[in-house]
C-alpha cells in the first residue's frame, strides 16, 4: 500500500531522433493537394493513406486507432485529439528476480499531442507552476514553463474525408528503442552496471485502444555487468507498460489538504495567490463524487442518496472463487463510511463480464477499476491509484493482490491470535477464517485507493486494558482506523472472554471520508477551507481522530508505529509477550502431521520471536521519543512534546526485564532440534544487539540533550539513561554470580557499540531521501556523546576490575579480562 509519486522532471524526457521531413508544408490538418489527390509523394514525406495503412493491417479502434502493420505500430489521431491533455503512466509490469515486485510506478507526466505541418510533437506539460491566465504573472509562469518537446514524429499519412480528420504516425521506436522515461531509471543501470539495451532481446509485446486510453507492454533486455539474478545471461530483462489517459476537459473541483487529516495528495507551487512569495498548494486525491442535480434537496436536508457515478471495483477473473465474496465485502465495507459523506452505495464491488458477455473487456481499460490476482510468491498487496495532476481526481486504481499474501496473513494471525484462538491453532485455516483476513487486507487496500495514507497513530488511541473487553472491541475494533498496521488483538488475554480481534472501518475513517467527500455545495475550493477546518476542530481533542504519519528511517513519535496497539507499548507488550510464552510449548503439537518436515514449525518458531522483537522496537521508541502532532495556531498547543521521564524509564526497565535478561522461554530444545544444528545463540544475540544499538544511537542522544536543555530536571537525562543501562547490562559485577554465555555476548555487544560511538560518524540520509526519512542530526565530533561515552567506558573498567576480584567462574574471569583489553584499546588505540 503506497503514495504516489510524481516525476515531471527534465531527468525522464524522452529523447528521439527526428525523421527527414516533408517536402510540403500543409496547413495544419490539412493535406497537400498532392496527398489529397494520391499523387506520388517524395520518398520519406507523407503517403497515400492506403499505402501505409494496407489491407494487411490489423486494427484496434479506440482514443487512437492502432494499426499493425508488418512489424511497424501505427498511431492513427484525430484532429479532435490534438491538444488535449492526456496522462502517461509508466509501470514495471513484470520484474527480474532480485529487484522487487511488478506494478512499481517509475514515471508520471501530462502529455499533449500537438501537430506541426509534417510533424507531429508529443509535448510534456507541467503542473507544478501555476497562475491565473487572469493574471499578469501568468505570462511569466509561461514563459518559465515552456513545454518540452518529449517526442517527434514524422507524419506519414492522413485520412480526410466526410467522416475522418486523422493524422498517422509511426510510434514503433517509442517503445522498441531505448527510451530512459519508459524503461530502467538511471539509479537503477547504475547499480546493476547496465551497458546498453539489447535490441535483438527486446520488443512491443502489445498495443491496445481503448475508449479513453492506450495500453502498451513492452520487454526491455539490457546487458548488464551485475543483473540482480541469473548472472549467467548477463543482462536483465523486463516487461513494461505504459497508459495514456485522456483526460477530461473540465478538471474536477479541487479539496485542499490540511495536514491535520492523513491524505494522498497532488501539489504544485501557484503563483497567483495574493502572498509575497511563491505558495505551495495540495490538494486531496479523490474519486468524483458528486450530488445529482435532482437530488441536491434530499442532500441539504440530510437524506442520503446515490451519487451521480458510483465508484465501481471488478474483481479479476483469476481470482479463485472462494475468496471473491470476501474481497467484495471488503470494497463495499467502505459504504458506511461514505455515508458519513451522505452518500449511500458510493462504492460498489461487480464481476467483470465473462468472455462470452463481452469478449473486449479487459482490466487494462481505464474505465475499470480492478482487484488483479496475481499469481505470485510475494506476500503483500497493494493499492495505488491514478490521478489527475490538475485537480487531483482519481481516474482509476488497480489493486495488485498476490497469491501469498496469504502466508503472510497466516503468520500475523497465529502469532498474535493463537493463544486465546482456536481458530489459529494450525497450519492451515479453514477457509471462512482466511476469507476474514482477506477480507481485512482487501478494506486496507481499497482505503489507500480512496486517498487515505497510512494512519499510523490511530491505534495509540485505545487504552491497552480496553482491548480485553469483548463489549468494546466488538464496538470499536482494535483501532480506530482500519488504514493502521494495527493487525491483530495480541493483548487479549485467555481469560478475557470473546473479544474482537481485527479492525473493522472505525470511526476515524468514517470521519476521514466525511472531510475529504463530502460535497459542500455552493462554496468555492476556497471558500470551503472555513467548513473543513471547523470539521478538525469539532474533533481535535479527542485522540480517536487523530492522524499520524508513517515514519521511515528512525522512529521518532512512539505513539505512530507500525504493527503496535494500544496506548502504552509496555504494558501491551508485556500482554503480548505473555501470549507468546503460551503458543511457543505448544508448537509442535499445533503444527504436526504424520509423514511432514518440520518446516511450519521452523517458520512458526521464528515468526514468533519476530514478534517478540516487534515489541522490543515499539517499547524503544520511547526512549528519547518525541509526539508529534498538526496543531495550527489558533488551537495554541505544542506540535512536539518529548515522553514523560517516568515513561522513558519504564520503558528501559522493560527492556532489561524482558530481553537484555536472559529471555529463557525462547531455549526450547524439543523445538531447536528438529530444524537446526546450531544458531539459537546467534538469534538471540542478534535480537539483544539489534535493540541495544537502538538505544545508543545518535539521534537519539541528539533528542535526549535537547529535551534536558529545554525541560531540565523533567527530562530523561542522558547520563541517567546511560546509567541505568550499564548497571542492568552488567549487574553480575555486584553480585560476583556467574556470567552466563548469552549475558557475556550481550556484554561484548555494548562494548563494541561504545567503540563505535568514539569513532564514527552519523550516517547522512541521501538529499532525495530527506523529505521521507526520520532522523534527529548531530555533530557527533562537536556535541557531549563521546565525552560521556568516555566517562561510561572508564567507570565499566573500575566496575569490572572490582567485579574481577569478586567472581570465582573460570569463564565470566576470561570474559571480564577481555573486556578490560577491549575498553583499553578504545581509550587508549595503539594506532
Amino acid at each position: 500500500m503506497l503514495k504516489k509519486l510524481f516525476y515531471l522532471s527534465f531527468a525522464f524526457i524522452l529523447v528521439l531522433s527526428i525523421s527527414s521531413c516533408s517536402i510540403f508544408q500543409a496547413k495544419k490538418g490539412k493535406p497537400s493537394s498532392a496527398q489529397a489527390q494520391g499523387k506520388k509523394s517524395k520518398k520519406g514525406g507523407v503517403q497515400p493513406y492506403s499505402k501505409v495503412i494496407t489491407k494487411e493491417a490489423k486494427s484496434d479502434e479506440g482514443l487512437f486507432t492502432v494499426h499493425l502493420v508488418d512489424d511497424k505500430y501505427f498511431f492513427e489521431i484525430p484532429d479532435s485529439l490534438f491538444n488535449r491533455e492526456m496522462l502517461m503512466v509508466t509501470r514495471i509490469a513484470k520484474t527480474a528476480s532480485g529487484i522487487g515486485f511488478g506494478g512499481g510506478k517509475q514515471n508520471e507526466q501530462v502529455l499533449r499531442w500537438v501537430q506541426k505541418g509534417d510533424k507531429v510533437h508529443v509535448k510534456v506539460v507541467s503542473y507544478n507552476v501555476v497562475a491565473a491566465d487572469s493574471l499578469p504573472v501568468h505570462e511569466a509562469v509561461v514563459n518559465s514553463n515552456f513545454e518540452p518537446i518529449l517526442y517527434s514524429f514524422d507524419v506519414k499519412a492522413r485520412k480526410n474525408d466526410s467522416i475522418n480528420n486523422n493524422t498517422v504516425v509511426d510510434v514503433t521506436d517509442l517503445f522498441q528503442k531505448d527510451v530512459k522515461a519508459i524503461g530502467f531509471q538511471d539509479r537503477r543501470r547504475k547499480q546493476y552496471k547496465v551497458s546498453r539495451l539489447d535490441d535483438s532481446r527486446s520488443y512491443i509485446d502489445t498495443i491496445r485502444s481503448y475508449p479513453k486510453n492506450i495500453e502498451v507492454r513492452h520487454v526491455k533486455t539490457y546487458n548488464a555487468g551485475e543483473p540482480p539474478s541469473n548472472s549467467s545471461t548477463g543482462s536483465i530483462s523486463l516487461e513494461f507498460s505504459n497508459s495514456m489517459i485522456l483526460l477530461d476537459k473540465e478538471p474536477y473541483r479541487r479539496r485542499y489538504f490540511d495536514q491535520r487529516v492523513g491524505w494522498f495528495t497532488t501539489g504544485q507551487v501557484d503563483y497567483g495567490l495574493d502572498a509575497q512569495k511563491s505558495e505551495s498548494v495540495r490538494y486531496l486525491d479523490r474519486w468524483r463524487l458528486e450530488v445529482k442535480d435532482e437530488d441536491i434537496e434530499k442532500f441539504n436536508n440530510g437524506e442520503l442518496v446515490e451519487p451521480k457515478k458510483q465508484i465501481v471495483y471488478y474483481v479479476d477473473r483469476a481470482t479463485p472463487k472462494k475468496w471473491i465474496p470476501y474481497i467484495k465485502q471488503g470494497i463495499e465495507d467502505w459504504q458506511v463510511a461514505f455515508e458519513a459523506a451522505g452518500f449511500k452505495n458510493a462504492i460498489i464491488a461487480k464481476d467483470p463480464p465473462t468472455v462470452e458477455e463481452d469478449p473486449d473487456w479487459s482490466p487494462e481499460d481505464a474505465r475499470y477499476s480492478v482487484v488483479r490476482y496475481l499469481a505470485s510468491p510475494i506476500p503483500n498487496a497493494n493499492g495505488p491509484h491514478v490521478s489527475d495532476p490538475r485537480s487531483g481526481e482519481i481516474i482509476e486504481s488497480d489493486i495488485n493482490w498476490y497469491h501469498n499474501v496469504m502466508t503472510l496473513l497466516r503468520n500475523w494471525f497465529f502469532v498474535q491470535t493463537a493463544a486465546i484462538n482456536p481458530q489459529a491453532q494450525g497450519v492451515e485455516f479453514e477457509d471462512e477464517v482466511m476469507g476474514r483476513l482477506i477480507r481485512f487486507v482487501s478494506s486496507h487496500e481499497v482505503g489507500h485507493t480512496l486517498g487515505l495514507p497510512h494512519n499510523m497513530a490511530s491505534s495509540s488511541a485505545y487504552p491497552v486494558e480496553k482491548l480485553r473487553d469483548p463489549e468494546f472491541t466488538k464496538k470499536m475494533g482494535t483501532a480506530p482506523s482500519i488504514m493502521d498496521y494495527a493487525r491483530f488483538n495480541y493483548i487479549a488475554q485467555p481469560e478475557d472472554g470473546d473479544v474482537a480481534l481485527m479492525p473493522e472501518i472505525g470511526p476515524y475513517d468514517k470521519y476521514a471520508i466525511m472531510w475529504g467527500y463530502k460535497p459542500i455545495l455552493d462554496k468555492t475550493p476556497k471558500e470551503e477551507k472555513e467548513i473543513l477546518d471547523q470539521w478538525i476542530v469539532a474533533k481535535a481533542d479527542d485522540p480517536v481522530y487523530r492522524f499520524g504519519k508513517q515514519q521511515s528511517g528512525g522512529i521518532i513519535d512512539p505513539s505512530a508505529q507500525t504493527e503496535d496497539l494500544g496506548d502504552d507499548a509496555m504494558l501491551a507488550s508485556e500482554y503480548g509477550i505473555k501470549n507468546l510464552k503460551r503458543i511457543v510449548p505448544n508448537l509442535i503439537k499445533w503444527t504436526e502431521e504424520s509423514g511432514k518436515n518440520y518446516d511450519d514449525l521452523e517458520e512458526l518458531y521464528k515468526q514468533s520471536l519476530g514478534q517478540f522483537n516487534r515489541y522490543m522496537g515499539h517499547v524503544t521508541a520511547n526512549i528519547g521519543g518525541v509526539y508529534e502532532y498538526y496543531y495550527t495556531y489558533d488551537q495554541e498547543k505544542a506540535n512536539y512534546v518529548h515522553v514523560e521521564k517516568t515513561h522513558q524509564k519504564k520503558a528501559m526497565n522493560f527492556l532489561q526485564d524482558q530481553l537484555f535478561t536472559t529471555p529463557e522461554w525462547m531455549i526450547d530444545a524439543e523445538i531447536l532440534n528438529k530444524f537446526e544444528f546450531d544458531g539459537y545463540l546467534e538469534r538471540i544475540r542478534g535480537y539483544q544487539e539489534r535493540t541495544l544499538n537502538n538505544i545508543l544511537d545518535f539521534g537519539r542522544f541528539a533528542r535526549m540533550m535537547e529535551n534536558e536543555e529545554l525541560n531540565g530536571n523533567e527530562a530523561y537525562a542522558i547520563d541517567e539513561m546511560m546509567l541505568d543501562l550499564r548497571q542492568g547490562l552488567f549487574g553480575e559485577l555486584r553480585s560476583g554470580e556467574e556470567i552466563s554465555r548469552i549475558r557475556r555476548n550481550l556484554q561484548r555487544v555494548y562494548i563494541s557499540r561504545m567503540h563505535y560511538l568514539m569513532t564514527e560518524k552519523q550516517n547522512s540520509v541521501p538529499a532525495r531521501y530527506q523529505r521521507y526519512i526520520n532522523q534527529s542530526n548531530i555533530d557527533v565530533e562537536k556535541s557531549d556523546i563521546r565525552p560521556l561515552v568516555r566517562a561510561e567506558l572508564k567507570q565499566l573498567k573500575r566496575d569490572l576490575q572490582r567485579g574481577l576480584n569478586r567472581t570465582t567462574d573460570k569463564m565470566s574471569r576470561y570474559h571480564i579480562e577481555d573486556a578490560i583489553a577491549r575498553i583499553n584499546d578504545i581509550l587508549d588505540p595503539k594506532g
